[in-house]
């Protein structure tokens, strides 16, 4: 089973601070990490900044497309205009086939502010307590979704990947 996981951090640096962290769990086989991207929100900027670990993922990887939208459906909504926010209503649709309902995109959006920051990984049979403890800097907050094989599957065919990992 995949899982989308998100840990919100306390500060705007904590997200990026994790990823030599998680290239040890994955040498020790703690987990398996099929995407990840880090959300940065400085408290004195008006908007997130993102970015995709490509360095950490092989080709299982989602496209970028992927996150673009993601990220785009939970931070700039409210600055969309109406066609572009009726196209990002029919994503989010699809996005609730696959397990990420409007719950878990309301509740990042509330909880992933200025000043925090937020890891988003997709990984395979992890075992989030266990890794939330051994992530540095301490305070990470647990977000999850789960998606089964075929929920996995659905979010590669939206998303034009047809690459199994």
């Amino acid at each position: 089973m995949s899982t989308l996981t998100v840990w919100k951090f306390r500060t705007a640096e904590g997200a990026e601070d994790v990823e030599e962290a998680l290239k040890s769990f994955q040498k020790e086989g703690l987990i398996r990490i099929l995407d990840a991207a880090v959300v940065s929100w400085p408290a004195d900027r008006a908007k997130p900044r993102t970015k995709q670990l490509l360095n950490l993922v092989g080709a299982g990887a989602l496209s970028g497309t992927f996150w673009g939208m993601l990220f785009g459906l939970i931070f700039l909504m409210p600055l969309l205009g109406a066609a572009i926010g009726a196209a990002a209503g029919a994503l989010g649709g699809k996005l609730a086939d696959v397990g990420i309902d409007d719950d878990f995109i309301a509740e990042i959006k509330e909880k992933v502010t200025p000043g925090t920051s937020a890891l988003f990984l997709l990984t395979r049979d992890e075992v989030p307590g266990r890794i939330g403890a051994e992530l540095p800097g301490g305070g990470a907050e647990l977000l999850h979704s789960n998606l089964d094989t075929e929920r996995e599957a659905r979010l590669r065919e939206i998303f034009g990947d047809d690459t199994t990992a």
